[in-house]
């Protein structure tokens, strides 16, 4: 499968002396001749200078979005999200961990979700968290989060990603009361419960998708989704696409290393 070469602008001091215009023509090039063109944090100010962020939505480091949107009028900045990804070959990041979250999420498009939770196990990091999310959190997770926070109760979301899962499910699991619970999951994960939950459906559909003959509605069951009406909605939500587009993409990658067809539960 051909891969698409990559152009990845790393952050540097903005605003200071202005990019040299060699530089931008270099990125506009790549671009016209099919290369992604990735930025890092402040990286976008490049991106943008070179006019390849005009009327897109892009994101940078919170700190620096409201400089980028000043300069830029005709980006649509959005500073509540890790990363941007418009599916034309212009990506953008927030700040350098957001960085890593990006280069996982390109690592999946191009090799698989598996290989990205591979490396992104290696590296000690959340495997592909999705870009909507937060770029920061109201409290910093402990340290021990996986003992002392809510990582017993993702762990049982996890285990049980083929049930139906209420809010009120979560928790009582986690012994708060529903308002307390959503607080203090959205300040450990920068997200909702339900949608964080949906994310990993996603995520646990993409692995069997590439790995398994199954069809939609037996991963849809697999998954927690119910019916390949809810997993094709959520599916193009989060990725852009359809499961039958990507299965079609990955099934060669697929079919070297076959899984086992799911019975109940899936483990992600």
């Amino acid at each position: 499968m051909a891969r698409l070469p990559h152009v990845i602008v790393p952050g540097f001091e903005a605003g200071g002396a202005p990019v040299d215009e060699h530089a931008l023509n270099a990125l506009r090039r790549a671009h016209r001749r099919g290369a992604r063109v990735v930025s890092i944090c402040t990286g976008a100010f490049a991106l943008a200078d070179a006019g390849l962020l005009d009327g897109r939505r892009a994101t940078t480091h919170w700190g620096d979005a409201d400089r980028l949107a000043r300069e830029h009028p005709t980006v649509e900045v959005d500073p509540d999200v890790l990363w941007v990804d418009g599916g034309d070959g212009i990506l953008t990041s927030a700040g350098v961990a957001a960085g890593i979250d990006l280069a996982l999420h390109l690592l999946a498009s191009d090799h698989g979700a598996g290989a990205a939770a591979t490396v992104a196990r290696r590296m000690v990091v959340p495997p592909v968290r999705e870009g909507g999310q937060a770029q920061y959190v109201e409290h910093p997770a402990p340290a021990n989060a996986a003992v002392t926070g809510l990582g017993p109760t993702r762990d049982w979301m996890l285990a049980g990603l083929a049930h139906p899962l209420k809010l009120r499910d979560m928790a009582a699991h986690a012994g708060y009361s529903e308002r307390s619970f959503i607080r203090r999951f959205h300040a450990e994960t920068g997200l909702p419960p339900v949608r964080w939950l949906h994310g990993q459906r996603v995520q646990a559909a993409r692995r069997l998708l590439e790995h398994t003959e199954s069809d939609l509605e037996a991963i849809a069951v697999a998954t927690g989704f119910g019916t390949a009406a809810t997993l094709r909605l959520h599916f193009g939500r989060a990725l852009k696409t359809t499961p039958s587009a990507y299965r079609k993409t990955w099934h060669a990658v697929g079919a070297q290393r076959r899984l086992p067809a799911p019975r109940t539960r899936v483990s992600v």
